[in-house]
């Protein structure tokens, strides 16, 4: 028996589908360029598979969250630019430095490591966050013109260039983008009259879908990568990614009127046809789209029915013929019929949570692997 008969569930994820996303992405910004964000996992998708697979589209140059990620990517592309989010801890400039990690430099003490490190050793260029408008990560605006003020506190520092981060792309009208694009505009000029001049980094995946002035050299699209759509108010520009399906392991002809599931949410009458699906919350088929979300069989939509539980989902398939349901069939619950989106949008949610939390006892494909 193959793994895929042994679980109850089946992801695939097309890698050929990622690549053309990511030549997608690339024409828009072009002549600039555009990254992979492989954070998280490449979003839940599996890194390792991923990675390789935009490298072999021409993708060089890599964002990852933290450390950990960054010497993981760094055994599986030897040769690509890594940027690391989070920048380096105390402690860890030694490790950057060994693994070739570039670090985005968040905060005057992390500048101020990097700085001191770069008198001793040659260290790979960092990129200087400016927060423009998260007050997440990044350097504030008074802290920008103080680290600019004292040359001295710029001086040896390697810059691959200065970056920021879109709060609001994906609403095109929101004023917060153009106070974003000003406020950067602004701490770019200072600094590349003190340092020359410098790269930017601005656009995340809805920022690709803004206006050309928001792209900056180099963009960094994550979610857009793996099919969720940047535009969230126009159709889906990105093809879509990932199917799942979950297997089905007993139907239940009801025999009386009663309930389906915890919590007994659901009543059924007899004659109803329920099936049970093996997937559940522990696989990352959020527990919010009980009584909400649907599947699909061939392009029949099935509504899902009750509690979603820890291992199980049921669906309503009295509409179905009784062959077209049976013990062994796949239900899908994302696909064509049925994108990443649409369910995020039936969990509250967004397809960012969906995707990174698929879980790992999905027996998973991959298609269209360059290797």
């Amino acid at each position: 028996m193959c793994p895929s008969e042994a679980s109850g569930g089946i992801l695939t994820i097309n890698l050929d589908a990622i690549a053309r996303n990511y030549r997608t992405l690339g024409e828009r910004v072009a002549p600039g360029e555009c990254a992979g964000v492989v954070k998280a996992d490449a979003y839940g998708l599996g890194a390792g598979r991923v990675a390789p697979a935009l490298a072999a589209a021409g993708c060089r140059r890599f964002f990852v969250a933290d450390l950990n990620e960054g010497l993981s990517l760094r055994k599986l592309l030897p040769d690509a630019e890594i940027a690391v989010l989070y920048g380096p801890g105390q402690g860890e400039v030694e490790l950057f430095a060994h693994a070739a990690l570039c670090p985005v430099l968040n905060e005057p003490g992390q500048v101020e490591r990097w700085r001191r490190a770069g008198e001793k050793a040659v260290l790979p260029p960092a990129w200087l966050h400016i927060d423009t408008g998260m007050n997440r990560l990044g350097l504030s605006a008074s802290e920008t013109a103080h680290l600019a003020s004292r040359s001295d506190r710029l001086e040896g520092l390697t810059l691959a260039g200065v970056m920021s981060h879109l709060a609001c792309a994906e609403h095109p009208d929101h004023a917060l983008n153009g106070e974003q694009k000003a406020r950067f505009r602004e701490a770019h000029a200072l600094l590349s009259g003190i340092m020359g001049p410098l790269a930017t980094s601005f656009a995340n995946s809805s920022g690709i879908f803004l206006e050309p002035d928001y792209h900056g050299d180099l963009a960094r699209p994550g979610a857009a990568l793996y099919g969720v759509n940047p535009t969230p108010k126009s159709p889906n520009p990105m093809e879509q990614v990932v199917q799942l399906q979950g297997r089905i392991v007993q139907l239940r002809e009801i025999d009386r009127s009663g309930t389906v599931g915890y919590g007994a949410t659901r009543r059924v009458t007899r004659g109803e046809r329920i099936a049970t699906v093996a997937v559940g919350y522990a696989d990352g088929y959020l527990r919010s789209l009980s009584d909400r979300a649907a599947g699909y069989i061939g392009r029949a939509r099935i509504p899902l029915v009750g509690r979603v539980s820890m291992d199980l989902l049921t669906f309503d398939v009295s509409a179905l013929p009784p062959a077209a349901a049976a013990p062994g069939t796949l239900v899908t619950l994302i696909g064509a019929e049925h994108p990443v989106d649409d369910l995020a949008a039936e969990a509250d949610t967004i397809g960012y949570e969906v995707l990174t939390a698929l879980g790992a006892r999905y027996a998973r494909r991959y298609v269209g692997d360059p290797a």
